[in-house]
């Protein structure tokens, strides 16, 4: 059985950094496509960044330069650095997996149950 479980989220100032992690169980991690995913409650889900199973990156243009995805496949982990926080950054957390495929399709099979970020100014 497939488990995402988030951690890392919690309360932060602009400008200020978190890490989150996404532990990952029950399936062949290194051959899934990964992805963050952010939601703020009465909007759409926002795709934050994703990464390939070959270690290919993409990010939301919101949050290039400022946010980095990286994953390990001995743990089984997916992380998400955030620095340079914003009040806009504010969410509910997911991390999200796909797979198996080489390439990120955005069909995601698997979500997490989210872990709550806010940033103050």
């Amino acid at each position: 059985q497939v488990q995402l479980v988030e951690s890392g989220g919690g309360s932060a100032q602009a400008g200020g950094s978190l890490r989150l992690s996404c532990a990952a169980s029950g399936y062949t991690y290194s051959s899934y496509c990964m992805a963050w995913f952010r939601q703020v409650p009465g909007k759409a889900r926002e795709g934050v960044a994703a990464i390939d199973s070959d270690g290919s990156t993409s990010y939301a243009d919101s949050v290039k330069g400022r946010f980095t995805i990286s994953k390990d496949n001995a743990k089984n982990n997916l992380y998400l650095q955030m620095n340079s926080l914003k009040p806009e950054d504010t969410a509910m957390y997911y991390c999200a997996a796909e797979g198996p495929v080489k390439y990120c399709t955005g069909g995601y099979n698997y979500w997490g149950q989210g872990t709550q970020v806010t940033v103050s100014s």
